[in-house]
């Protein structure tokens, strides 16, 4: 890692919750980082962990081999890659595009398409862990596309995440997010219902969530979400806002193919009505608001 002309030129587009903390992981790893987002501060933290903060897109990928974005949802991977001032038209023939957002299996797959008609390639490498899961880079990041991009990927993504897999052609990475998705928001939900139980049982709560968190009712989610259901303490690591339009693209790719949905579709429904609370901008632990208010208590 010594000599930075051998590794690749990174340009990161998105540098939010997720994305400054990944970007710098790269950069500690030796990598140099070209980065544009819309936010100042965010370009002036990358600059800070030694970085280079630009202007535009054009300008962050011009002479980029590996161009990683990580941005809110399909309509902002449209917005970034499109268009004269987006990706695929700046960026040098041979790149490879990494996109690690959270979006429909289907502007994944046109994605990679229409990429190929300019020579380059793509990934969609979603990822699993959150905030701090980026932060400490244990990141799970599920890959689809082609095994040669994938090989070529996988010292970068190894310095962002721990579980790391190739799930199948472009689009794959997306349904399996989906998937992952599904699962913790409907053990987010479980989770909560059981503190709103236990709570107005009068057990100690502390306790409670200890012991179940080794038995097989433990999980990541709970081990994770643990100290936000007892301080209630919902900053964002990972949105309400954000789940909510996952829990919309695995209800509609899960209709698509014919797989029934039950308790998922619930739990869409329940973090929708959160959001239409108003606490959509607080984190997905914040589903324990909602049970709450089913039950009576004052928020």
């Amino acid at each position: 890692m010594s000599n930075p002309a051998a590794l690749p030129s990174i340009a990161w587009i998105g540098l939010g919750i997720m994305g400054s903390p990944m970007a710098e992981n790269l950069l500690k790893a030796g990598y140099s980082v070209t980065g544009f987002t819309l936010e100042q501060d965010k370009l002036d933290r990358l600059a800070a962990a030694g970085g280079t903060a630009v202007g535009s897109i054009a300008e962050a990928v011009k002479d980029a081999d590996v161009i990683i974005t990580m941005v809110p949802a399909s309509p902002q991977v449209e917005a970034i890659n499109y268009g004269p001032e987006g990706i695929l038209e700046n960026a040098k023939a041979g790149a490879l595009i990494v996109d690690m957002s959270s979006i429909t299996p289907q502007t994944s797959v046109d994605l990679a398409k229409n990429a190929a008609e300019k020579g380059i390639r793509v990934l969609d490498a979603p990822v699993s862990g959150g905030e701090a899961g980026a932060i400490e880079a244990v990141l799970s990041i599920m890959v689809g596309g082609e095994q040669a991009d994938f090989d070529a990927a996988l010292p970068i993504l190894e310095a962002l995440g721990k579980t790391i897999v190739l799930c199948g052609p472009h689009g794959s990475g997306q349904t399996v997010k989906a998937a992952n998705q599904l699962i913790v928001a409907v053990n987010i939900q479980a989770c909560a219902e059981a503190v709103v139980f236990l709570e107005k049982s009068g057990v100690d709560l502390t306790a409670a969530l200890d012991v179940l968190g080794g038995g097989l009712a433990g999980s990541t989610v709970l081990t994770r979400k643990k100290d936000n259901f007892l301080n209630r303490d919902f900053k964002p690591g990972f949105r309400i806002d954000l789940h909510h339009k996952d829990m919309g693209i695995v209800t509609d790719a899960a209709r698509n193919v014919g797989a029934a949905l039950p308790v998922g579709a619930v739990v869409a429904q329940l973090v929708a009505s959160l959001r239409a609370q108003g606490d959509g901008g607080l984190d997905h632990s914040a589903l324990l608001r909602a049970v709450e208010r089913l039950s009576g208590t004052q928020v």
